[in-house]
């Protein structure tokens, strides 16, 4: 039987100026916390946006 690692988890890129959860991603548990530069589309700008679980 095959050795399994750890799941692909969920997570929601959140924009720091409006709060809203304009994306997301599934990724390997671990690492830094994302922090990218998306578009939003309420402010009809790029923002950061951040990484957070539900």
């Amino acid at each position: 039987m095959a050795k399994r690692g750890k799941k692909a988890e969920v997570i929601f890129l959140v924009c720091e100026e409006t709060g809203d959860y304009n994306y997301t991603l599934r990724r390997k548990p671990g690492g830094e916390k994302l922090r990218l530069q998306k578009y939003s589309p309420r402010l009809r700008k790029h923002t950061m946006h951040v990484e957070k679980k539900k």
